[in-house]
């Protein structure tokens, strides 16, 4: 199975989808654990490209979110 992230940008933002994929937006992982630790990393990273939200998914099932990368 893989494991991979969604987005959703900042209205009026618009990222091209190089630089999702450059940030590793839809990368595929093994399993829940390492794609949480990716994101644990890197939501910083995310959010400074705009990225509002973003959603776990399992192959086409999603499994949470929109998770929101904003402070509150």
């Amino acid at each position: 199975m893989a494991w991979y992230w969604d987005a959703e940008q900042s209205s009026g933002l618009e990222s091209h989808s190089d630089d999702l994929v450059g940030a590793g937006i839809g990368r595929r992982f093994d399993d829940q654990a390492s794609a949480e630790q990716w994101l644990t990393e890197n939501y910083l990273d995310l959010a400074d490209l705009g990225i509002d939200s973003v959603s776990l998914y399992e192959e086409d099932r999603l499994v949470y979110g929109p998770m929101s990368l904003q402070p509150e």
